[in-house]
């Protein structure tokens, strides 16, 4: 009798309880703060998992579709637990100004709860410029904190041990240079690299027609990634090598079934790259992670996350042969819409964050950003970052969507949205390949062009009122918001300039020279950056000399279609 008869002799009783002794049992033993009485509110007692039918737990269409938790194809969820192991990761977004005021908006983050950092750069810093470089003027510190030395780094994480806490950088074209600096203050702290935890961004494609944020052509920037991908995968083993985003492709207008199609494509590409230089799929396939949004459809939300795992540990499993079980997981960082987010009526914003925040739990993120409801008007003040992180705590342990996994699933309209997504997206997907793959569709204007209707088709419906945003286009009121704004300092970019030009003053220039002409010669070769980088940033090399130094070798991108 094979594998598949025997599974299939298995009465439905057996197989649960071959699932529930083995995955979850070892889970369990790793986690056991979650272990206590699950109960509703009014006493019932709460199972663990929940199944449509019990008669279908050994059918075909359940081991392939559905399964369970922490089985192929993950649709019910990459843990066999989920949360009743542990909470997902309450991972707030900060960043603005000098390193030295971050530093302090972590500190009460983490004192308020926060299990995780997350790090917006400013503009200077995601493209390569120094904070005293003539093209930063009057973006220094506005939209993120500003790096631009490994001094600012240190200064960035003072006090807070990096061998002890997860940190997730937002930063693409310059991943490569930030996540250097990071080690060196790791090593400054003296914390072991095998320890270090987190995830740095590293996803240049979206940044091509979503963002905006490049620096150099698509060719040498996936050659960054994949020097990344290698470097991690043999020095760093608990540290994410990328999150691929599709929160900024949704938040740049496109569909649900479009954020997880050009995701997915992306991702792809990313893969085909690292294969292509010699890496093994299931070398640095588990440090692959995703990125999405939460939108305002809750359900169409919680059924996308299951689209997504599912269509991504099918395309592991068949496209890529991928035999490590961790490599078919789709493990994803999410965050609440900005562009749900509104100036009218900002009071508003704090129940679309609660109702976005409860699909990417319902829909079993492992970490989650919940944005502030002053956001459409400024940055955040601390006040309204308390609250964005209260909400994720209220969910957490108020309401008990966290007591079972996958709570909607067997729900007939969660599936059946979960279904169509599903082909939907993989239709996205199959046009990208047929174009010769993302690159390729990025460089034809293929992608911009979809989401740019797609954006265009969702504000028409806004216009025309057959769509309806609450405080917008219907129940609106005349009065401005009172409300106190955040707003950052002119004096900070004097500040900082002066600070970065004071290290380039003191540091030792023949080690600088001698640095930089070794990233140069690596740069025209086919060695991995990352030590060369590494090495420059330990003598105190800036961001934007060295992204100078690369743009010599790589050239410098210059966007056909805007």
């Amino acid at each position: 009798m094979d594998e598949k008869d025997t599974e299939q002799a298995l009465t439905p009783e057996e197989a649960k309880r071959q699932w529930e002794n083995g995955t979850v049992a070892k889970t369990i033993a790793r986690c056991p703060e979650r272990q206590a009485q699950f109960k509703t509110g009014s006493g019932l007692d709460v199972d663990r998992l929940y199944v449509p039918d019990p008669a279908a737990l050994t059918g075909e269409s359940y081991r392939n579709k559905l399964g369970f938790p922490g089985q192929y194809p993950f649709t019910r969820g990459i843990q066999p637990t989920l949360y009743r192991g542990r909470f997902w990761t309450m991972r707030q977004y900060a960043g603005y100004a000098t390193a030295q005021e971050s530093n302090r908006r972590f500190r009460y983050l983490l004192e308020q709860g926060s299990t995780g950092l997350s790090v917006a750069f400013d503009l200077p810093t995601q493209i390569g410029y120094d904070s005293d470089d003539p093209l930063s003027c009057g973006e220094v510190g506005r939209v993120g904190v500003a790096v631009s030395t490994v001094e600012d780094m240190a200064a960035l994480f003072d006090g807070i041990p990096l061998d002890r806490v997860s940190t997730s950088m937002t930063i693409n074209a310059t991943a490569a240079v930030i996540l250097a600096m990071y080690i060196v203050v790791a090593e400054r702290q003296g914390a072991p690299l095998t320890a270090l935890a987190g995830t740095i961004q590293n996803d240049i494609l979206k940044e091509y027609f979503a963002r905006g944020t490049y620096r150099f052509p698509p060719k040498p920037s996936l050659r960054l990634i994949s020097d990344l991908f290698a470097y991690c995968a043999s020095t760093l083993p608990k540290w994410n090598a990328i999150s691929v985003s599709g929160y900024h492709i949704r938040e740049a207008g496109a569909t649900a079934a479009q954020e997880i199609g050009f995701t997915l494509a992306d991702a792809v590409c990313y893969i085909e790259t690292a294969i292509a230089a010699g890496l093994d799929v299931d070398d640095f396939a588990p440090q692959i992670t995703f990125f999405f949004a939460a939108h305002m459809d809750l359900l169409e939300e919680v059924a996308k996350f299951r689209a997504a795992r599912r269509l991504y540990a099918r395309l592991m499993k068949e496209r890529f042969g991928a035999k490590n079980p961790k490599s078919l997981m789709l493990r994803f960082h999410t965050q609440t819409s900005g562009v749900a987010l509104t100036a009218q009526q900002p009071d508003n914003n704090v129940v679309r964050v609660a109702i976005q925040a409860l699909a990417a739990v319902l829909g079993g993120t492992q970490s989650l950003h919940t944005n502030s409801k002053d956001e459409a008007l400024a940055l955040p003040t601390e006040d309204s970052v308390r609250l964005a992180l209260r909400t994720q705590q209220i969910i957490a342990h108020e309401t008990g969507v966290a007591n079972t996994i996958d709570p909607l699933g067997g729900s007939y309209y969660v599936e059946s949205l979960t279904d169509r997504l599903e082909a939907e997206a993989e239709e996205w997907l199959a046009r990208i390949d047929s174009i010769g793959g993302m690159v390729a569709a990025v460089e034809q204007g293929y992608v911009q062009r979809a989401i740019e209707q797609a954006a265009y088709e969702y504000g028409n419906s806004i216009e025309t009122g057959d769509r309806t945003i609450v405080g917008v286009n219907k129940f609106v009121e005349d009065k401005p918001p009172a409300m106190d704004l955040f707003s950052v300092a002119a004096a900070v970019e004097t500040r900082q300039a002066e600070a970065v030009t004071a290290v380039k003053r003191n540091r030792d220039a023949a080690a600088v020279a001698a640095a930089l002409s070794r990233i140069e010669q690596v740069a025209r070769g086919n060695e991995n950056l990352m030590p060369a980088i590494i090495a420059a940033v330990r003598v105190s090399v800036s961001l934007g000399e060295i992204c100078s130094c690369l743009q010599n070798v790589f050239g410098e991108h210059v966007d056909a279609f805007s």
